[in-house]
């Protein structure tokens, strides 16, 4: 690994844009209408939302670091219509109410980009859509059934390609095929959450950082430097959820890592393609994804280390050196010709996972106490349909409104058991995503049409189907 590697500091991201101002902590003991845990896209957007239906509302924003601080300041910048459990959802409410929530997941990205624009926000989006290859027979077989399940939830402007097709959107090397949908775009993350933050504060949100809550309870967050105190108190840490009192075990913080080359050269983008500028990812059982930046780059991520033990999460995004080896091998095989690339930055960041692997959002009437999260890597989209479900939430709660179609969405409400005590969860995170390792191993040198028996039983170990 080179010397030059920035390793750490938050993310790429915050290197290209520069850190947040600081916004001063809670001053003390105070009160609001709604008090949001977590200044990350969800609980941004929903203040941002609640702020835009009721301009009355004394809505106050609990960040622990600074916002962006977390996920949404280190993703691979995929705006795409992904949304984790959507399969699980159509066998417990029926598969029209998991298309239902499909077509929500597909305006959602059109909505994003709608309200960059309206409030000016310059997040170096363009929608190219997303496009995921396969590079064997088995991910092939694994790419045909998954489209053909997205085609049959609705998505029939997505689009089947085949060796030649995909090689002429983007060289992959050892590419057989891949399927492209429109819904989807790329973006600079932090670009978006400044722009996200600046605006909410514009509608009258109160946003305290370097404000740690240590406790949720009903009608009160609790931090070192007081309490505040609202009829409504919204859970929105992700995978940070496991620092909060009560809540070791309800969502796992699963760490992912990315690396950012170097920029390219003309002649380099020319080899590769990528004119599109799609998001790219791929079918392998531990699977990469990636972007082409707005500065010429590509950024890169998939699984290092997957889980700390006790569900701990790192400080300042530092990534052991042989997920940043990992990582770029992934993107040699991909683009041989980037042998010689220069990487320039590698860092890791936790994302939340719930026990059945279905992102949720929740108000509980008797309480107050909302969340939204459980993303398991597909958050940056699906935060904003959160924050307007958690929204119409509260107002049909409130009596300021009543049910849209919004709060009828099958993820509204679900519950799902917790995590197993430690050392069971940590051995069993482990044990799945090294089993994925091998089943993809097995399958590059096997060549069959067949996935992988290994990666079947460590979906059902980990209760993915």
């Amino acid at each position: 690994m080179s010397s030059t590697v920035v390793n750490g500091g938050i993310s790429f991201w915050y290197a290209d844009d520069g850190l947040p101002p600081v916004r001063e902590p809670l001053p003390g003991d105070t009160s609001a209408d709604v008090v949001i845990v977590g200044g990350g896209y969800t609980g941004l957007w929903t203040a941002y939302y609640l702020k835009k239906a009721a301009p009355f509302l004394r809505v106050v924003v609990l960040e622990q670091k600074f916002c962006g601080y977390g996920a949404s300041g280190r993703n691979g910048g995929w705006l795409y219509n992904g949304i984790a459990g959507r399969d699980r959802y159509a066998r417990l409410h029926g598969r029209e109410a998991a298309v239902r929530l499909q077509q929500a997941m597909n305006d959602t990205v059109d909505e994003v980009i709608a309200v960059a624009e309206a409030e000016g926000i310059d997040a170096d989006l363009h929608k190219g859509g997303v496009l995921e290859v396969a590079t064997t027979p088995a991910q092939l077989a694994r790419l045909k059934s998954f489209h053909a399940a997205e085609a049959a939830f609705g998505e029939k402007d997505r689009e089947l390609y085949g060796a030649r097709e995909t090689v002429e959107r983007i060289r992959v090397a050892g590419a057989v095929g891949s399927t492209w949908t429109p819904h989807g775009a790329r973006l600079h993350p932090v670009k978006l959450l400044k722009g996200l933050a600046a605006a909410a504060e514009a509608l009258g949100v109160v946003i305290h950082e370097s404000t740690p809550v240590t406790e949720i309870k009903p009608k009160h967050a609790v931090t070192p430097y007081g309490t505040v105190r609202a009829p409504y108190v919204l859970r929105c840490t992700e995978g940070f959820t496991a620092s909060l009192k009560g809540q070791r075990r309800t969502w796992l913080p699963m760490n992912s890592s990315m690396i950012a080359t170097e920029p390219l050269s003309e002649e380099q983008w020319a080899q590769i393609g990528w004119d599109g500028r799609e998001t790219l990812g791929d079918m392998a059982h531990a699977y990469m994804y990636a972007q082409r930046t707005a500065d010429g780059r590509i950024a890169l991520g998939g699984r290092g280390v997957p889980y700390r033990f006790g569900s701990r999460t790192d400080n300042d995004g530092r990534t052991q050196d042989a997920t940043i080896a990992a990582l770029r091998e992934i993107l040699v095989q991909f683009f041989p010709s980037l042998a010689g690339i220069g990487i320039a930055h590698a860092w890791s960041g936790v994302l939340g996972v719930p026990r059945d692997w279905c992102a949720t959002v929740t108000l509980d009437r008797s309480t107050g106490l909302g969340w939204a999260g459980g993303y398991v890597g597909s958050g940056v989209a699906t935060t904003n349909l959160a924050a307007r479900t958690l929204r119409d939430l509260v107002q049909q709660d409130s009596g300021q409104g009543g049910r849209t179609d919004l709060t009828e969405l099958p993820w509204v409400g679900h519950r799902v058991r917790k995590w197993e005590p430690e050392p069971f969860r940590w051995v069993g995170v482990q044990g799945m995503y090294a089993v994925y390792r091998a089943a993809d191993r097995r399958e590059r040198t096997t060549h069959s049409a067949e996935s992988s028996r290994l990666a079947r039983l460590a979906d059902r170990v980990a209760g993915r189907h």
